[in-house]
């Protein structure tokens, strides 16, 4: 049978960032010492208060609303408005098996073009290709904490010309680590252009400045927001993200809405009810721990790598980092991970995975290898985190990073 894919279907192939976490599991069982850098994800336990209440609702096997659970979207609407001063109403938000399915079913709805900034998480891409949406990147520097500046993203859409355009951003970054400090300049440019905006903010209560910073601030009547119970919550496999439409664009959201009904009918019900409990708790000291934690990790991590031979920016946010190798020894930086992973075990990504050429000698760590549990349940104890602490609790962190540093050091 002749051309039985669609040929945008046939250009994609597996997230790499699912591939490398499955790689990394297949190498360990395979009795190999790894040390996985490759894949994000929440080292911490879903605070137990919200586990009890997925407990309790582990017996309820109804179809919730395709639109979700109304007591949920209420909840995500105050919890907008507590962190973005916007109201974006309970009418206008939906419910989704991940925010990671709220984004594919905007890029399925949405027709026109997509800006992207070079690096950018690796799904934006693929999921634009599935929507049949063309895309348009822009370059970043170091410089400018790999978000693009107001003078480029207004070149860009000048390009474009007057077509329906959407910008994707996403601070702290993935795959960076880095947080925008340009938003309020950037909105500008989108205001003056009328020019929407995605703001995924899966990793905005992970900013280590303690500042839930949005793009919507400034720009509310043309900010799309995104998020979920991933990161913040450890609650990656739980899936469960959002949706949300400032009133001025409510009309997208019915025709998300009608996607959903399509495809995966509503989101489960146990999880739905659980996550009505995460968005109206306070677990503003479960955050403040976790991000001091990281914040801690991160900034070793970098102090670690940090040298003539390892450009890197410190961490801001979330649990990556971006860190570029001074070497002519590889071809590319697919060649540069693969070489450090069978000669270290050391588990990174290539960022041409994330819109870069693959010629810069560019990766993405995440430094989540540790039991989240056993240092959250310590971490009040310590006035600061020291490496002496994080060699007791974050050893394969500390053993990675040494691997890697004096890896580097033979470039």
């Amino acid at each position: 049978m002749k051309n039985l894919v669609k040929k945008n279907i046939i250009s994609l192939k597996p997230s790499a960032t699912l591939v490398i976490n499955e790689k990394s599991k297949k190498l360990i069982n395979e009795g190999k010492k790894i040390y996985k850098f490759g894949f994000g994800e929440s080292p911490f336990p879903v605070p137990e208060f919200i586990v009890s209440k997925l407990r309790e609702n582990a017996h309820r096997k109804e179809y919730l609303p395709m639109q979700g659970l109304l007591e949920l979207r209420k909840a995500v609407s105050k919890y907008l408005f507590d962190r973005t001063g916007n109201k974006y109403l309970e009418q206008n938000i939906l419910i989704t098996p991940g925010s990671k399915e709220a984004m594919l079913l905007m890029h399925v709805a949405f027709n026109g073009n997509i800006i992207l900034s070079a690096p950018s998480w690796v799904s934006y891409e693929p999921q634009a290709i599935i929507g049949k949406n063309k895309i348009h990147w822009i370059k970043t520097s170091r410089e400018n904490n790999w978000f693009p500046s107001s003078k480029e993203l207004e070149k860009k859409i000048k390009s474009i010309g007057k077509k329906n355009t959407l910008l994707i951003i996403n601070s702290p970054n993935n795959p960076t680590g880095t947080t925008c400090n340009n938003l309020k300049d950037l909105a500008k440019v989108l205001k003056k252009y009328k020019v929407l905006v995605l703001s995924d903010e899966i990793y905005t209560d992970l900013s280590f400045n303690n500042n839930y910073d949005s793009i919507s601030k400034h720009y509310p009547e043309g900010s799309f927001i995104s998020g979920g119970l991933s990161k913040w919550c450890g609650a990656g496999g739980w899936r469960l993200g959002f949706f949300a439409a400032p009133s001025q664009l409510s009309r997208f959201v019915d025709y998300l809405k009608t996607l959903a009904s399509e495809s995966y009918s509503t989101v489960n019900t146990p999880t739905q009810f659980a996550a009505v409990e995460a968005y109206k708790g306070d677990y503003i000291d479960y955050i403040k721990n976790t991000t001091k934690i990281l914040n801690s990790v991160g900034n070793y991590v970098y102090n670690k790598l940090k040298s003539n031979k390892v450009l890197i920016n410190p961490p801001q946010g979330g649990f990556y980092l971006m860190p570029e190798f001074i070497n002519k020894k590889y071809k590319n930086s697919s060649a540069l991970c693969e070489a450090i992973l069978n000669e270290t075990g050391v588990a990174m990504l290539p960022a041409s995975e994330f819109g870069f050429s693959p010629k810069r000698m560019l990766t993405r760590l995440s430094y989540t290898d540790f039991n989240g549990g056993n240092f959250l349940k310590k971490v009040t104890e310590f006035e600061t985190i020291d490496e002496e602490i994080l060699e007791e609790y974050a050893p394969n962190v500390v053993e990675g990073v040494k691997k890697l540093t004096n890896w580097a050091k033979n470039l």
